[in-house]
């Protein structure tokens, strides 16, 4: 692909602009709606298939000319031969939204062209996506524009010029800590969340507030100094938090993640132990189903059970740990029926079971997705004799979870293409990958993360520039994904914010109430000196 000066000569015209602009819509909602259509329509009902202009033959991926209503196949020369013929320049891909310029003779890149599909898909996707677990229709996305009030706090602010990249000191074998930390940082909800001032270090009364640990890590990673910061409150916020982290011997990531997670939770605002809206549930929080089905009589209990993280058993071929697995397949296994190996109590039949079989499926997928693969294995209580699988893991950049959730194994655990919309509301894209080097005793933790659209390597104080393809062929331990498209609420205020509100009007009431007895007794002593 490359930039294309007749698309942007084209654009600068309003009259070809809006014409171009509202055929390129037209054709990349209409390939949308297509692919979001129910695989068993309660009818079935005849839909005509496009057709190549030429050659009359039906079109899977139809190629749409862009100044009139011709389609055609791409692969025999004919939308091309169109554009010569009719004078025309730009056709587009209905599957992909890629446009074709006939005078550059290739697919060109526009920003606009990337503005314009994800807003026709987001628009489609919306029309036909429910909520995970309600029936209610899905709140269609309306990008922010700031009101006067947030303008003039704007025209208040000073841009700081920082780089959002900055290494972490090794405070002694800590090195478990400065990988998580930096998926924190590189974690595009947290980040907008304690970057947005949601939480301010000032005006918190708590101690050892992980919150205003995070606010202070934001704050120092997005400044304008470059040195290696030392994240030693952090650090010891940590141990008073979880003794069983505390000290100076080598910890495990996922372990420090958890308790992280949980102590991030307790310390935030909104924080309750169910429904919880804090930052923590609002990004990391989903549900597993667990179903049982009873041999004997066929009747299944759903369980709902709420999540954080995801852990993933890793399977290498006997006797070849070199055969690698890929995180496609670990998910297939981890939602599989398999034998509950015990007898099993029906509430249906009222009769011991001696089979029973069990299934996870994904009732709500949470924002981000953090998976952790389970590279320690320990076959006794003794940690000594605990040792590390060292089995590649292939990963992809983007994952699909729709063929893992519940609505879709529930129509007999197909890999369905399109689902009722909610396709393009199960992918997500890699942002951040821990990688774990040498033995379980003696290893070394580092991290690969996305920022913007560029992947850095992070050794502690060390930040290299890297590549996606190196942060693909590593080892992973950890991943994190997150959704390329978020499920929007109706727009509600938090019911922390309305509580807020109200202690300061009433805080308010009652100055005035003092306000006004005060007065009443300096009339009252007036009055009794005359």
């Amino acid at each position: 692909m490359s930039s294309c000066p007749h698309f942007s000569a084209t654009l600068s015209d309003a009259g070809l602009a809006s014409e171009i602009t509202t055929k390129y819509n037209a054709v990349v909602a209409w390939y949308a709606h297509r692919s979001q259509t129910s695989p068993r329509p309660a009818k079935r009902r005849k839909i005509s298939v496009p057709t190549c202009g030429t050659c009359a033959l039906s079109l899977s991926r139809p190629f749409a000319c862009l100044h009139c209503t011709y389609t055609g196949c791409w692969h025999g020369g004919h939308v091309g031969q169109h554009l010569k013929d009719s004078d025309h320049q730009f056709c587009v891909d209905a599957h992909s939204g890629s446009v074709f310029c006939s005078e550059c003779d290739d697919f060109i890149y526009d920003a606009r062209i990337d503005t314009m599909r994800l807003s026709a898909v987001v628009t489609a996707e919306q029309k036909h996506a429910k909520w995970q677990k309600s029936k209610t229709t899905r709140e269609i996305y309306k990008p922010w524009t700031p009101n006067e009030k947030e303008m003039e706090a704007l025209a208040q602010t000073q841009p700081i010029p920082c780089q959002g990249r900055r290494g972490l000191l090794n405070l002694g074998q800590t090195c478990y800590m400065n990988v998580v930390l930096q998926c924190f940082v590189h974690n595009p909800l947290l980040r907008n969340y304690f970057l947005s001032d949601k939480h301010n270090t000032k005006q918190c009364k708590l101690e050892n507030c992980a919150c205003c640990e995070m606010d202070k890590l934001f704050t120092e990673i997005y400044s304008d100094d470059p040195a290696p910061f030392g994240p030693i409150s952090f650090l010891a916020t940590t141990w008073k938090a979880s003794a069983e982290l505390s000290g100076y011997k080598q910890q495990d990531a996922h372990e420090f993640f958890m308790a992280n997670l949980n102590h991030i939770h307790s310390t935030s605002r909104g924080s309750t132990n169910i429904d919880c809206n804090c930052i923590i549930h609002s990004t990391f929080s989903g549900s597993l189903q667990s179903e049982v089905t009873c041999d004997r009589c066929g009747n299944t209990t759903p369980t709902n059970d709420p999540v954080l993280d995801i852990s993933l058993e890793l399977k290498a071929k006997v006797g070849d740990p070199t055969s690698g697995d890929t995180l496609a397949a670990c998910l297939r296994r981890f939602t599989q029926p398999e034998r509950l190996g015990r007898e099993y109590s029906c509430a249906k039949c009222v009769k011991p079971s001696p089979e029973a079989t069990k299934r996870f499926s994904f009732q709500k997928l949470p924002p981000v997705l953090a998976f952790q693969f389970k590279r320690f294995e320990h076959k006794t209580n003794d940690k000594s004799s605990a040792r590390k699988i060292d089995t590649p893991i292939r990963f992809p950049a983007t994952l699909n979870m729709a063929p893992y959730t519940t609505q879709v194994l529930k129509e007999g655990g197909k890999e369905i293409l399109s689902y009722s919309g909610r396709e393009g509301m199960c992918e997500y894209d890699l942002f951040a990958v821990i990688n774990h080097d040498g033995q379980i005793d003696n290893g070394h933790y580092t991290n690969f993360a996305r920022f913007n659209d560029e992947w850095y390597r992070f050794d502690d104080d060390k930040v290299i520039p890297s590549s996606l393809a190196a942060c693909l062929n590593s080892n992973a331990y950890m991943c994190f994904y997150v959704k390329r498209h978020l499920d929007y609420k109706p727009n509600q205020i938090p019911s922390y914010v309305l509580a807020m509100e109200t202690e300061a009007q009433r805080e308010k009431e009652l100055e005035k109430e003092k306000e006004a007895a005060r007065m009443k007794e300096l009339e009252d002593d007036l009055l009794s000196t005359l």
